[in-house]
């Protein structure tokens, strides 16, 4: 009998408080996602580039996840609580019919973990199948073929899920059974009612929404003008003056929306306009902190979903090859490389195999124990200051710049300038036959440069370039020269003409040659003005594409990597380049949209208990309504006034301090999207997600407070 009352009262609760149930599903779900992560295909990929970042990452998990777990147990400790008091009454009758304390308690704790049990078998089904739809979407939309999908289960992570969720609630329900002991039948039979409303003095609420916006006025001006002050301490500062003018605003706020319904007495007696607006009023005045805290955490979850939706879409730049040729460079003795990789095990796997040599270029000679440079470019650097916007040139000629950053918001002229001012004297020499054969592999027209022109090398890793076939400054520079004549840079006291238009490569296949620029020389040059002494050569090739076609580019990848490490040459290849960006990308959106969801979730659901907990605390109103004539369609109406007036409120305040937050994440790079065409369809998109959880909140509340109306049977023509 016992066994099933617990039974039916949890299948009753489940469905009357149907929001906490799917949050706690919810939540199981996160959890198992968050602590599978090392089970996902993107991660097993990565540890074979990055094993050291990918076990820091993994690391990480546990905290994020006792995090979460600290943020479950006040919601679950909140949510209970509301349920303890919506079934106050039914407690004091069960003691009434003799049932002693210990008992009805012991019916909680097991009607809770009844619930409990569903929730993690929910949602751990739920949680295994969005992991694999996220590993294999991410697989799709990142490897085309480069990471192979393969499903996986997590037992590690389905036992700390249980563990972890079963503990918080258990302790949620004996603190909770603890709070019914100790009260009397007398208490629980007249249940909770909520304390006397005080609304305060007119001029003292005035003074807490004055004070709330200066203090949000200040957060806001922190953060827009001085966010990277103190290496950044300030913007916790920031963070604390913005959450107390946010609780104080609401607190004045909340007491003074009674002047809504006094100032609209034309409105008053019509459809309940100010029984909502009274309401309304007693909601947000009762839970004032309550509802800041909720404004907060969506703004925190604004802030963050935006921070790891920027990352998503670097997707596309990870996968794109466009600065980078080759798959593998080997470097070591040239005649022993080129042998080895000209062998039948290993030649299937290599095509468009090329040698690259590169150097500094030699001093002219030795002036006080300092090199003479034998290069002149002072006419090309003549130029390109002329080119400059005028207050860069300016402050270039009065020497007021003393050192240049290379980065993409800088003029193009700008960035030149820096990159040759580094390496234009003591330049790096690239021979023309290696750069052709690189110009080759991709479908270019080699180089023809005669015996006194040179062509001028940037590297697109290092030097940001928005058309990699050419850059429009310089090559305006070199024409005008070419009509002229005019040389504008010397070697060795002999004018040489520097040749224009030259495609821009990646010079090998990830980080063995990390240099700004380069002079394309002819290679009887290269050997003249070589400095032998750091002279290094890389043989570089690609996966032949019908390989790829056939087996997809990973799989041949694996296998020459393979070949290689059995030769005992160093190399590296193109996946540490993409798996190190794949981890930012990883390391950047996991973590961060799980806790930007999480938030949002927890705010959502504390505005919707806080709303049906005020609702059963003043459910004899919508009696004393419907004695008065009021129908029920009209009190639903008032009702859903509330709901959407109650979610409103918090989200309002939420986007307009998410706004400041994301704009100036995005001017201090720490929110960076590369293609600013994707930004307005990705914040659409991504506000609409946050939207959809708020209406679905929303309309599950007033579902629920419909629910509550339908009960009010003590009038027959109610309708």
């Amino acid at each position: 009998m016992f066994s099933k009352l617990i039974y039916r009262n949890s299948k009753r609760s489940r469905k009357e408080n149907l929001i906490y149930f799917a949050t706690l599903v919810t939540a199981v779900a996160s959890f198992y996602i968050i602590l599978s992560l090392g089970r996902q295909d993107v991660v097993l990929f990565l540890k074979e580039f990055e094993s050291d970042a990918i076990d820091k990452l993994l690391s990480l998990m546990p905290i994020v996840y006792l995090f979460a777990l600290f943020l479950l147990f006040f919601l679950i400790l909140f949510a209970n609580q509301y349920q303890l008091n919506r079934r106050s009454k039914e407690f004091g009758l069960y003691l009434m019919l003799g049932m002693r304390k210990k008992r009805l308690v012991l019916q909680l704790v097991a009607e809770g973990l009844m619930t409990s049990i569903l929730a993690l078998i929910s949602g751990i089904l739920i949680g295994g199948f969005l992991a694999e739809i996220i590993s294999l979407t991410v697989s799709k939309l990142v490897g085309q073929g480069i990471i192979g999908h393969q499903i996986s289960l997590s037992v590690s992570a389905i036992f700390f899920t249980i563990i972890g969720f079963l503990s918080i609630q258990l302790i949620a329900l004996v603190i909770l059974g603890g709070r019914l002991f100790n009260q009397e039948v007398h208490q629980l039979l007249n249940e909770q009612t909520d304390k006397k409303q005080d609304m305060g003095y007119f001029k003292g609420n005035i003074l807490n929404m004055l004070v709330g916006t200066i203090l949000l006025g200040v957060a806001y001006w922190i953060v827009l003008y001085r966010f990277m002050d103190f290496a950044g301490m300030l913007v916790f500062v920031a963070l604390a003056l913005g959450s107390l003018g946010t609780i104080f605003f609401m607190e004045g706020f909340g007491k003074l929306l009674g002047l809504l319904a006094s100032l609209s007495q034309r409105k008053s007696t019509k459809g309940l306009h100010t029984f909502t607006l009274r309401q309304f009023q007693e909601n947000v005045a009762n839970k004032s902190t309550s509802v800041a805290v909720t404004s907060i955490l969506i703004t925190l979850s604004i802030i963050l979903i935006t921070n790891g939706a920027s990352t998503i879409i670097s997707f596309e730049s990870i996968n794109n090859r466009s600065s980078s040729v080759y798959d593998f460079t080997v470097n070591g003795d040239n005649q022993k490389v080129k042998q080895f990789l000209t062998t039948e095990k290993i030649a299937p796997y290599v095509e468009d195999l090329n040698l690259l040599e590169i150097g500094r270029m030699k001093y002219q000679d030795e002036y006080e124990d300092l090199p003479l440079s034998l290069v002149d470019w002072s006419k090309l650097r003549e130029q390109i200051i002329m080119d400059l916007p005028s207050n860069y040139k300016e402050q270039i000629l009065s020497g007021e710049i003393q050192g240049y950053s290379i980065t993409s918001e800088n003029p193009e002229s700008l960035n030149l300038l820096g990159v040759l001012e580094i390496d234009a004297a003591k330049p790096y020499l690239i021979p023309e036959s290696s750069y052709n054969g690189l110009l080759e592999a991709i479908g270019e027209k080699p180089l023809k440069l005669h015996s006194n022109e040179i062509a001028l090398y940037f590297n697109p890793d290092f030097v940001p370039m928005d058309n990699l076939e050419s850059m429009p400054v310089l090559d305006n520079i070199l024409e005008k020269a070419a009509k002229e004549g005019e040389s504008l840079i010397s070697i060795n006291d002999q004018e040489v003409f520097i040749h224009s238009s030259t495609p821009m490569r990646g010079l090998v296949a990830d980080r063995s040659v990390e240099i700004y620029s380069a002079f394309i020389v002819p290679d009887q040059m290269f050997k003249q003005l070589l400095n032998t002494e750091n002279y290094r050569s890389y043989w570089n090739f690609r996966i032949p594409q019908k390989l790829q076609n056939e087996q997809g580019l990973m799989k041949p990848m694996m296998e020459a990597r393979d070949l290689l490490k059995s030769s005992g040459f160093k190399f590296e290849s193109y996946l540490q380049n993409f798996g190190r960006r794949l981890f930012y990308v990883v390391a950047g959106s996991y973590t961060i949209l799980y806790m930007g969801f999480l938030f949002l979730i927890i705010a959502c659901t504390v505005l919707a208990l806080q709303f049906l907990t005020q609702m059963k605390q003043t459910g004899g109103r919508y009696l004393t309504l419907s004695m008065l004539g009021a129908q029920r369609n009209q009190m639903k109406k008032s009702m859903h006034k509330q709901v959407l007036l109650t979610f409103l409120l918090p989200m309002s305040l939420a986007c307009m301090s998410g706004a400041v937050g994301i704009r100036a994440m995005i001017s201090f790079v720490i929110i960076h999207i590369e293609d600013n065409a994707l930004l307005y369809p990705m914040a659409f998109t991504f506000a609409c997600v946050v939207i959809v959880i708020f209406v679905i909140y929303g309309v599950a509340v007033a579902r629920s407070a419909d629910h509550e109306i339908d009960k009010l049977r003590w009038k027959p023509n109610i309708d």
